[in-house]
């Protein structure tokens, strides 16, 4: 795994997201996205969350990693079977979210969210990065069947960049 491409990435989506949030009216980021019920302050609400999940699947994927392969498949067998209510959840969350932390504080989060992958990325040992579990293919389509530690650090970024062309925004405003 390529470290510092990751972090290139992390910083590329860090300037992208400010140049975004940053550059829009209020009425832009009311506006709504392409091919979502979203608004795009509320899409861009759920591609910082695509960050903030990273600590807890990290967390996850630790645990589950040190088990036989059958508990994660088990495990992700499971989480797809409730896709139907992941997907309200997964839809209400940046309606609210947007809301409740306002363009500034998201700009806020996100910075501390990066940063915070900046440093775990740099602790990580190489012997973890390939700890592996199985995940919902059903919830995400940047979700594999089994992911190591190494491809969670991928995924938020690539989950961004999907998002980021549904946006109706334009990153000068």
């Amino acid at each position: 795994m390529d470290r510092q491409a990751i972090h290139r990435e992390l910083e590329r989506a860090r300037a992208t997201f400010h140049r975004l949030l940053d550059g829009a009216a209020e009425a832009d980021l009311r506006r709504g996205t392409q091919g979502t019920r979203w608004t795009n302050g509320q899409l861009l609400f759920h591609m910082l969350f695509g960050y903030i999940l990273i600590r807890p699947l990290l967390v996850l994927l630790r645990v589950f990693g040190r088990l036989p392969r059958g508990a994660s498949r088990a495990f992700a067998r499971v989480l797809n079977a409730a896709t139907r209510p992941f997907d309200v959840v997964n839809y209400l969350g940046p309606v609210g979210g947007a809301r409740v932390l306002g363009r500034r504080r998201m700009g806020a989060a996100f910075d501390r969210v990066i940063d915070w992958l900046h440093h775990r990325l740099d602790a990580e040992r190489e012997a973890d990065l390939a700890l592996a579990m199985h995940y919902p293919t059903r919830w995400d389509p940047f979700f594999k069947d089994l992911m190591t530690i190494a491809d969670l650090y991928r995924y938020p970024t690539r989950h961004f960049d999907f998002h980021h062309r549904q946006l109706t925004l334009t990153e000068g405003g």
